[in-house]
């Protein structure tokens, strides 16, 4: 038996071993790293203390996604090989050091240590521990792959709807100095290290050939979807893989946009009105976020299941198109019309994550479909580069020539319309994966109907 197959005999379910446990196993993990969605509410207290810019400030944010990806992408065969409860070990270590590494870095007041820490090291953490889990739960639910992800990844959405008040009163009982900062960094890593030891524990991998009773496998009788394996290497081959990347990443970078900058930009939008948003309300309106995100996870992937991943696509981002074009041009008029729009594409965002593991494991099988899903998310490292430095750098721009409030984003927002057209028509282009990328498969997993074929040709 080889070292990697003994890695993974260790999480293997026993006999009558509920399926129904690894979801929550999942969410110990996801909750945690989620709290990177709740960025943006350390960046007014660590421009001010620093003397940071709002692109400067997003540094650890964008690093960290940009890790996450590339940990995601390098480490997906590993994980694959590994097993479910390694990587978790992995990310629990790694993303509670890059807190106290952070801590550490807020304390002395070197500005490195807080991008070194929270986005390089807590960025290795965040990729291995996002998908750790997803493999496993396509094998635990072949018959529902999109709610099962979404369970999951709801929980990487819904992580900040707990990180942004915890974050905010934190900030307000230890001060938004550098020591209340340095102190605030230092809880969340002691915290998550706890909560997502939790997860290392209870995870397990379906015995080899499982299947929930009753159910057989379907035939290729839905559009886009394959019974046939592809491998992580002949997947980014295809055509298929870099019209999902181009999706994935025009999704998540209009999504990012408004997530990293959320709390300043809803204080900018109505700035100069007659009720000005306060911090706490602009705290709150992240969590509502939060919220939004978490709940499209589950609600938009649960839906790919009956509709189709093709079909939700469209919708996340045609629709979501209408949003930013709603809020550039009326955002500021109504701030129940600002938060609406906003919180249907966080919706949008968030079911876009959750429905592309199943929508890999339509086109390419479950073969390798943590590994190509590790090698997808590098479109999210650069949506996590794109999205801030777009909001970011316009809304510096545009305030340096004299602008304020909603002219502070207009550029960007239109940008946004734009990219999200470009991932609608790369949605359009995919198309079944050719034969020729497909695994040779054993006699005995030919199904009847091959035989047939090959008995009458």
């Amino acid at each position: 038996m080889s070292p990697g197959i003994l890695e993974r005999s260790r999480t293997v379910a026993p006999p009558g071993w509920s399926r129904w446990l690894v979801p929550p196993a999942a969410l110990s993990v996801h909750l945690s790293i989620g709290q990177a969605y709740a960025w943006s509410v350390f960046k007014p207290p660590l421009e001010s203390t620093l003397g940071l810019s709002g692109t400067a400030s997003a540094l650890p944010f964008q690093l960290g996604i940009v890790m996450l990806g590339l940990s995601a992408a390098f480490g997906g065969t590993l994980v694959e090989r590994k097993g479910p409860r390694w990587a978790m070990a992995v990310s629990l270590v790694c993303f509670s050091s890059g807190f106290l590494l952070a801590a550490l870095g807020a304390f002395t007041e070197q500005f490195w240590l807080i991008v070194l820490g929270y986005g390089f090291v807590g960025g290795i953490g965040l990729g291995i521990g996002y998908i750790s889990p997803v493999s496993t739960l396509i094998k635990w639910f072949p018959d529902r792959p999109g709610m099962a992800t979404g369970i999951a990844i709801m929980g990487f959405g819904g992580g900040a709807l707990i990180a942004s008040p915890w974050s905010a009163r934190m900030l307000e009982e230890f001060g938004s100095d550098s020591g209340g900062i340095a102190s605030a960094f230092l809880v969340h890593g002691l915290v998550y290290a706890v909560f997502m030891a939790l997860g290392v524990l209870l995870v397990r991998v379906p015995p080899e050939g499982w299947r929930p009773a009753g159910w057989e496998p379907p035939k290729e009788s839905r559009a886009l979807v394959t019974t046939a394996q592809v491998s992580a290497r002949n997947a980014v081959r295809t055509p298929q893989f870099w019209c999902l990347w181009v999706v994935l990443c025009m999704n998540v970078t209009a999504g990012i946009g408004i997530l990293e900058k959320a709390a300043p930009m809803i204080t900018d939008f109505f700035a100069d009105t007659s009720t000005p948003v306060s911090a706490s309300a602009a705290a709150g309106f992240v969590a509502l976020l939060s919220l939004a995100n978490m709940a499209g996870r589950l609600l938009w992937s649960s839906a790919s299941d009956v509709i189709g991943r093709k079909n939700v696509y469209r919708v996340y981002l045609g629709v979501g198109a209408l949003m930013y074009l709603l809020i550039w041009q009326a955002g500021d008029a109504s701030k129940p019309l600002f938060v609406c729009c906003a919180l249907v594409i966080l919706s949008f965002y968030g079911g876009g994550f959750a429905t592309v593991p199943a929508y890999l494991k339509d086109l390419f099988g479950t073969y390798q479909v943590g590994a190509i899903h590790g090698r997808l998310l590098t479109a999210w490292s650069t949506a996590g580069v794109l999205g801030p430095l777009i909001v970011n750098w316009v809304a510096d721009s545009q305030e340096d020539a004299g602008r304020s409030g909603p002219g502070l984003y207009g550029l960007s927002l239109g940008i946004m319309i734009g990219l999200l057209a470009v991932g609608f028509v790369a949605n359009e282009l995919v198309r079944p994966v050719h034969p020729r990328h497909h695994e040779p498969r054993a006699e005995e997993e030919v199904t009847t109907d091959e035989l047939d074929e090959r008995r009458s040709a």
